[in-house]
């Protein structure tokens, strides 16, 4: 290991035991969990499909990210900068973009391990029929690639600002954009009051949900993922340069 990914991996280590080392980290575990549960049984209408799917549990889990990834992305940096830590993080002999990688891959790593710890909605579904595993695992790849583009966005508009709460604002607002730029209600309301077909399927390219749906059906296209990855890029990208530019003034 180079000493670049060494020092990823000691930000990494670090973040991942600041949320363990709090009871914030559990009880957002338990309200996913709660959430995603209630949804896709209750709510999602699971038993009446019966059908050995998970399509009630994919149709909620982009809501579900919209307000608890914001949550988790929003105290990354502005809290860094509320409590003056992040001038001492970076005199740290690393770079800016070693901590900006190390705090991402330490939050997405906590958003994949509540993502994992839905299993047992996976096991309902094998024991109650016989469901095509294959796809099912390509639903949660695209929830963890979904995860890790909203948490790239959270990154990014929490680098912006010391205050959490307009950090978490930003990031909702930013992530419903992505949900919605594709939705049809509103590619049809934008061609309703007569805007070029090139502006409609432009802001529709922004979506997030026409990706996360192939990845749902089990197709692993190499589109979707480079999309995800190409938001993620970016958005650090862009967290990169507001931390330095702060830093510099």
């Amino acid at each position: 290991m180079n000493s670049a990914w060494r020092h990823i991996w000691t930000i990494t280590k670090r973040e991942l035991s600041a949320y363990f080392s709090s009871p914030v980290a559990y009880v957002f575990i338990v309200i996913f969990l709660l959430l995603t549960g209630f949804f896709t049984f209750m709510i999602g209408g699971f038993f009446e499909r019966r059908e050995a799917v998970l399509s009630s549990f994919f149709m909620w889990l982009p809501w579900f990210f919209l307000i608890l990834v914001p949550a988790v992305a929003m105290g990354l940096w502005a809290e860094e900068r509320r409590l003056g830590t992040i001038e001492l993080l970076l005199t740290m002999p690393i770079t800016a973009w070693q901590a900006i990688v190390g705090k991402f891959l330490a939050s997405w790593a906590f958003l994949g391990l509540a993502l994992g710890l839905t299993f047992p909605v996976v096991w309902t579904v094998n024991y109650l029929g016989s469901p095509d595993n294959g796809v099912i695992f390509c639903g949660y790849l695209g929830g963890l690639l979904m995860a890790g583009a909203y948490l790239a966005v959270g990154c990014m508009t929490s680098a912006i600002t010391r205050n959490q709460v307009v950090s978490f604002i930003l990031s909702v607002v930013i992530c419903l954009f992505m949900i919605l730029a594709g939705w049809p209600p509103v590619t049809n309301f934008f061609i309703g009051v007569g805007a070029p077909n090139w502006l409609v399927e432009t802001v529709a390219a922004f979506s997030v949900m026409p990706h996360f749906e192939s990845l749902q059906r089990g197709v692993i296209d190499s589109r979707d993922v480079l999309f995800f990855f190409s938001v993620i890029g970016f958005s650090l990208f862009t967290t990169g340069v507001i931390i330095r530019s702060q830093r510099a003034g």
